[in-house]
């Protein structure tokens, strides 16, 4: 059980104002707000999957899996009046010990500036505010250093992770 014990010992959340909903976006004159509200424009947030290059799809499936979810995090730019998603990502849990983070994107414009930091460390403040502690995710190979920096690591106890995928 180490591993679930440890994980989030390197996380440094030093400089996270979990009250605040706004953040400093360097480079550029607007806000980003965070938002928990599940009563988003799915067809805005495929055109954010699509920027990042993820396949389609089907928006009632979508609809399905967002209400389905533990907690769901949307990140917004705003400059005046102008509203633009620019992140997403989502968490399922069985609301107590255990919750998985799945579609974590940013928009390509606004990577590379921390915000894909911020937008996980909301999804932890958030796991963790409901006393979830232990918190998983699956990670393609040229993410998975993001992901270390925020104190996740593979399981050092060499439990592999089995899938299971319809034969046709």
């Amino acid at each position: 059980m180490g591993f679930w014990k440890n994980l989030f010992s390197g996380t440094d959340t030093s400089a996270f104002d979990p009250n605040s909903k706004f953040r400093p976006v360097p480079n550029y004159d607007g806000e980003i707000l965070f938002s928990t509200d599940r009563n988003l424009d799915l067809y805005e947030l495929e055109e954010l999957c699509d920027a990042v290059g993820w396949s389609r799809r089907p928006i009632r499936k979508v609809r399905i899996a967002i209400e389905h979810s533990f907690i769901v995090v949307t990140m917004w730019y705003q400059k005046g009046q102008f509203k633009r998603l620019i992140g997403f990502a989502r968490a399922t849990s069985d609301h107590a010990f255990n919750a998985t983070v799945w579609d974590v994107v940013v928009h390509p414009e606004f990577q590379g500036k921390g915000l894909g930091k911020e937008l996980m460390r909301e999804v932890i403040h958030l796991l963790r505010k409901e006393d979830i502690s232990n918190i998983s995710l699956f990670a393609d190979g040229h993410v998975v250093t993001f992901y270390q920096q925020l104190g996740f690591s593979p399981d050092p106890e060499g439990i592999k992770g089995m899938f299971w995928y319809p034969p046709y």
